[in-house]
């Protein structure tokens, strides 16, 4: 369900992923609220909630995506029309869209996927794909979504691809975060040292994650310059 934006939005209700995706996004929007999901469907579904209720007059998610579309490379950025989850399509404000860059050379719109769980695997990628057509997937942006739609709140979502789709992610990758929204260094180093055949994948993992948040910030400081979008981020 679609809602119009407020004639002009001054305060956003932003989700991320991680801290490291909050503190990047606490220097482009300084006043705005800012919530971590962790990367974990409890964290996206508590704090997507609490982000409606915080007073906000619109909900903007932001951070890293797995590719889907297998022609995308990572450092793709993405503000999709529709976020796809639990057999839903939300549709994102088109006057949102239009600040957080939507039409500019290079910018993907078409369709989000929500999942409630990692992803990891190049087939499994490919089998969403085959049945959503969607461009990429996030774990918080669905959530983000319902909660809009529940308040009555325009919503928009940016998204960069990390993990392209045709390469699988160590296993190691679905287990480290916390829920906090930082990473569970004891874990990860265990892990390590069981199973350092995992270390090459991690290696690429952070290598195409640096490319993405490097895309993004390119991209978001570029943003800063227009209007429209500097009153949003005041």
């Amino acid at each position: 369900m679609a809602h119009s934006a407020q004639p002009s939005p001054s305060r956003p209700g932003i989700l991320v992923g991680l801290k490291a995706e909050a503190r990047f996004i606490r220097q482009v929007f300084p006043h705005a609220a800012i919530a971590a999901s962790g990367a974990c469907r409890a964290g996206a579904l508590r704090e997507a909630a609490r982000l409606a209720a915080c007073g906000a007059d619109c909900l903007l998610s932001f951070g890293l995506a797995a590719g889907l579309d297998p022609n995308l490379p990572a450092g793709s950025i993405i503000v999709p029309e529709k976020v796809s989850a639990w057999g839903s399509a939300y549709t994102a404000d088109a006057t949102l869209r239009h600040i957080l860059g939507a039409g500019q050379s290079g910018v993907l719109s078409g369709s989000l996927l929500h999942s409630d769980d990692v992803v990891l695997n190049a087939d499994e990628k490919a089998r969403l794909f085959a049945s959503s057509h969607c461009a990429a997937l996030d774990m918080e942006s669905g959530f983000l979504a319902r909660a809009a739609d529940e308040a009555g709140l325009p919503f928009a979502v940016l998204r960069v691809v990390c993990d392209p789709a045709t390469r699988s992610l160590p296993s190691i990758a679905g287990t480290v975060l916390s829920p906090d929204g930082g990473l569970k260094v004891g874990a990860l180093t265990k892990s390590l040292l069981r199973h350092p055949g995992q270390i090459p994948g991690l290696i690429a993992l952070g290598r195409d994650a640096g490319m993405a948040r490097s895309a993004m910030q390119t991209f978001l400081n570029h943003q800063r310059a227009q209007p429209a979008f500097a009153r949003l981020a005041a």
